[in-house]
């Protein structure tokens, strides 16, 4: 089951919204369709994202695969954890497994995002 308390995209990645800060991670379905993750990539404190495009990559032992922030803004924390031990995205991909922590400019767009409950009726409906 994916946390209530999250919003989640189309493209596999979670949100979690404390103030106007927004930590991203990627779903436990994402983790399971790759596989064993054994390198990623994240992008630099400061860095700015954009709602829609890459912000890193996960390299498993089956793909390379994008990872797409759902938010605008500016990343302020990246996981040095996940960087070190890639497996922690299998592992505990809601925790431990957090990528980035972004300050956004308009949270506006996580009405956008669906529920835990809308999520998993988008997996259904792929037949994932």
């Amino acid at each position: 089951m994916n946390p209530v308390e999250l919003k989640y995209s189309k493209s596999h990645e979670w949100a979690k919204v404390e103030g106007n800060t927004v930590t991203l991670g990627i779903t436990a379905h994402a983790q399971d369709s790759l596989g064993d993750v054994v390198f990623v990539e994240l992008p630099d404190n400061d860095t700015t994202v954009v709602a829609g495009e890459a912000f890193g990559t996960v390299e498993s032992v089956k793909a390379v695969s994008d990872m797409i922030t759902p938010v605008s803004g500016r990343v302020i924390d990246y996981n040095q954890e996940v960087l070190d031990s890639p497996e922690l995205l299998n592992d505990d991909p809601y925790g431990e497994g957090w990528l980035i922590k972004v300050e956004v400019d308009d949270l506006k767009v996580l009405d956008e995002l669906l529920s835990a409950a809308e999520y998993e009726a988008f997996l259904a409906e792929e037949g994932q």
